[in-house]
C-alpha cells in the first residue's frame, strides 16, 4: 500500500513527545487524517490530559477508554493460571499489556473505516513485535505504519528540533523528573536507560516508584488471605473484589512491605540483551498464592505438566503470540486444570518477602492426613507396597550398573 493509499490511520497515542510528534509525522508523510486511541490500563497517570492534547493538534476522533478490567481479567489473570516467568524472574508486565492495545488499534481501524494503524514503538524493541503479531493475527490485511523504521528522527534531540519547527505543544521535561524509560500498568512498572545501561550499576533509590525499600518496611508482619476460585483470586480478607480492584489491592499491600522488586536481564525478541528493573508488588504475592493453592488441589503430574509447559507459554506472551493458536491450546489445558483451584491461602508479608503460612479447599484438597501421617495411619497405606514400587523403577539403573 502506497502513502497515497492511506487516508485514516489510527495511532496508539500517549501525548508524550514521541507520538506527538509521530501525529504530525503521519499528517506530512501521509497526507492523512489520524485517529488517537488512548488506553488507561491502570499506569497510574491521569490519561485525559491525552484528549486535550489531540484536540489542541485538531484531532476529531479521539478514543480513550478505561481496560483496566478487561485487562486484569482476560490477559493477566489467565497468565496467571499458568505460573507464568520470563527466564525464572521476568512476569511480563509489558508483554501482557500488548494484545489489547492490539485488540483495540484494530477495532478502532474498523469502527473509523482507517486504512492503518501506528505505534511508537522503536526498531530495537521487543513491543513492535508484539503490537504487529497482534494485529496482523486479529486483521491479516491491516496495514501497520511504525515510524521508528521509516523516519530519521533517531534521538531525542531530533524529535525535539522537529516538534518545535512543526509548532507542536510539548512539556519540557519537569526538573527531577525520571531520566529512565517507564511503562506503567496495573501489573508492573518498568524501567531502562539511562544509568540502567550498565549492568553493574546498582539503581538509585530514588528510582523505585511503587514499593519501599525492604529494609525500610513495617518492622512488623502483615497476614492476608487470598481466596481462589477456578484459579482466580475473588476475594481478599474475605472482601468481594472485581480483578482489577484485586490487582490494585495487592499492589498497595506489596508496596508497602517492598515486594515485588526485580533488576534483570533478559534476552529480547529482537536479538539483544537488554537491562530492566522492574516493580510486580501484586503480582508477586499473587504468584506466591496460586502456586500454594495448586500445591493443595492440583494432581501430580498435572501440575509438573504446566511447570514443563510454562515457559514455552511465557515465551509465547513475551515473543507477541499471544493470538496464536498455540499459545490458545496451551491455554486451554492450563484453564482445565483450574477447575479445582479453590480455596484459601494465607501469607505473611515481611520485608520485601511474601510467605505462606496456610492453606485450606474445603472442596478440591488432595491432601490426605490419614495417609500422608507420621504417625499411626489404621493402614491406610501399606509402607511394605514401596518395596516393588522401588525395584521396578530401579531395574533400568541396576541393568546398567551390571553392564559397568
Amino acid at each position: 500500500m502506497s502513502t497515497k493509499d492511506i487516508n485514516k490511520v489510527v495511532l496508539a497515542y500517549s501525548g508524550g513527545l514521541d507520538t506527538s510528534v509521530i501525529l504530525t509525522w503521519l499528517r506530512d508523510t501521509y497526507d492523512c487524517e489520524v485517529v488517537t486511541f488512548t488506553a488507561d490500563l491502570g499506569q497510574g497517570e491521569e490519561v485525559e490530559p491525552a484528549r486535550a492534547k489531540a484536540e489542541k493538534m485538531g484531532v476529531k476522533e479521539i478514543y480513550i477508554e478505561d481496560l483496566k478490567e478487561e485487562y486484569v481479567r482476560d490477559y493477566v489473570f489467565p497468565m496467571f493460571r499458568a505460573n507464568t516467568i520470563y527466564e525464572g524472574e521476568y512476569l511480563l508486565g509489558t508483554s501482557i499489556a500488548r494484545p489489547l492495545i492490539a485488540k483495540r488499534l484494530v477495532e478502532i481501524a474498523n469502527e473509523t473505516g482507517a486504512d492503518a494503524v501506528s505505534h511508537g514503538a522503536t526498531g530495537k524493541g521487543n513491543d513492535q513485535v508484539r503490537f504487529e503479531l497482534g494485529a496482523y493475527a486479529l486483521d491479516p490485511n491491516i496495514h501497520i505504519i511504525a515510524p521508528w523504521r521509516e523516519w530519521d528522527l533517531t534521538s531525542r534531540e531530533k524529535l525535539l528540533s522537529y516538534a518545535e519547527q512543526q509548532g507542536i505543544p510539548v512539556e519540557a521535561k519537569r526538573k527531577g523528573a525520571s531520566p529512565y524509560s517507564m511503562d506503567a500498568n496495573l501489573l508492573h512498572i518498568s524501567y531502562e536507560g539511562g544509568e540502567l545501561e550498565d549492568p553493574w550499576c546498582e539503581p538509585e533509590e530514588a528510582m523505585w516508584r511503587w514499593t519501599v525499600a525492604p529494609e525500610k518496611a513495617p518492622d512488623e508482619a502483615e497476614y492476608i488471605e487470598l481466596e481462589f476460585k477456578s484459579g482466580d483470586p475473588v476475594a481478599l480478607n474475605g472482601k468481594r473484589l472485581s480483578a482489577a480492584e484485586m490487582l490494585e489491592s495487592l499492589n498497595k499491600l506489596g508496596g508497602k512491605h517492598g515486594i515485588g522488586r526485580d533488576d534483570i536481564v533478559e534476552n529480547r525478541y529482537v536479538g539483544m540483551k537488554s537491562r530492566g528493573c522492574y516493580e510486580t508488588p501484586g503480582g508477586t504475592i499473587l504468584l506466591k498464592a496460586h502456586r500454594a493453592m495448586e500445591s493443595l488441589t492440583l494432581d501430580r503430574e498435572a501440575t509438573h505438566l504446566k511447570d514443563e509447559l510454562m515457559p514455552k507459554y511465557a515465551k509465547l506472551i513475551y515473543n507477541g503470540y499471544w493470538w496464536s493458536p498455540e499459545r490458545k491450546a496451551l491455554q486451554a489445558l492450563i484453564d482445565n486444570t483450574q477447575t479445582s483451584v479453590n480455596g484459601l491461602v494465607r501469607l505473611k508479608l515481611f520485608k520485601g518477602n511474601t510467605y505462606v503460612v496456610g492453606r485450606k479447599s474445603d472442596s478440591d484438597s488432595l491432601f490426605d492426613e490419614t495417609i500422608a501421617t507420621f504417625e499411626d495411619d489404621a493402614g491406610a497405606y501399606n509402607q511394605k507396597d514401596a518395596e516393588g514400587f522401588i525395584k521396578l523403577n530401579a531395574l533400568r539403573l541396576r541393568i546398567q550398573a551390571r553392564k559397568k
